[in-house]
């Protein structure tokens, strides 16, 4: 048995002497485990790193077995990452996320079509923190728990939302929310269907679009295996969470 695919490395670890047990995700075979052969020796352990795209060839002698992997490294995107800090939490986050939530071996090509074009733009810094969290929206909808962000759970109206509602995934009007509002999560406008391509965001958008999918991934993608939202994904939040305050900070500042 065997296959040959581009694949983006989700994870690695360490195995025995120099070799390693890797995670990477394809279009068409999705997500799977296999030996490394090498890929912790000091020879390899540049091509086998978490973001990188490698063309992986998998063979195994029968289709269940855990197989072994051979890979000729396409692009480096943990090199570009690791130059700051933002990016490679990032790149951390996505990689955690897709490696945790998603079911091995069943082809999910808009999630591995979402990190193909997301991880090469992440040296472009917290600017693509909104795809990132688009992205995250595409992993709920494809795992089975998509938000609905269409019309308001309680007026059927496509104009004027403003929350989301934490138990039913539903996006509700500023007006319908009325006294319930700091009850429901906040939905930042990039999400929304009719948002410009352009749209400017800031470091509280993000925040709440991160809390958003934050919670449908802690609650059903993670919550169903009884496991924690990966710490990656929490660092991240918490990350740009600092980012808001201080943005507003600045600004009460500077109108002060």
């Amino acid at each position: 048995m065997e296959w040959d695919a581009p694949a983006i490395i989700l994870a690695i670890r360490p195995y025995g002497e120099g070799d390693a047990i890797a995670t990477v995700i394809t279009e068409a075979f999705g997500l799977h485990r296999a030996l490394a052969r090498g890929g912790a020796s000091r020879g390899k352990a540049a091509t086998w790193q978490p973001g990188n795209m490698v063309q992986v060839q998998w063979t195994a002698r029968l289709s269940d077995q855990l197989g072994s992997f051979t890979g000729e490294l396409i692009h480096a995107g943990a090199a570009q990452a690791m130059v700051e800090a933002a990016p490679l939490a990032m790149l951390s986050a996505i990689c955690a996320v897709a490696e945790g939530a998603l079911p091995e071996r069943e082809p999910l090509p808009r999630i591995f079509a979402g990190m193909l074009g997301l991880i090469p733009r992440l040296p472009l810094g917290a600017a693509e923190l909104a795809e990132l969290v688009r992205w995250e929206t595409v992993v709920l909808s494809d795992l089975g728990y998509g938000l609905d962000l269409s019309a308001c759970a309680v007026t059927g109206r496509t104009e004027g939302l403003a929350y989301v509602s934490p138990k039913t995934g539903r996006a509700v009007t500023r007006e319908a929310a009325g006294d319930w509002a700091d009850r429901l999560l906040p939905l930042p406008g990039f999400l929304l269907a009719d948002a410009p391509a352009n749209a400017t965001t800031d470091a509280g958008d993000w925040r709440n679009g991160l809390r958003l999918t934050g919670h449908f991934l802690t609650r059903d993608a993670f919550g169903h295996q009884y496991r924690p939202l990966p710490q990656a994904r929490r660092m991240l939040y918490d990350r740009v969470a600092q980012m808001a305050d201080q943005q507003k900070d600045d600004a009460s500042n500077h109108a002060g």
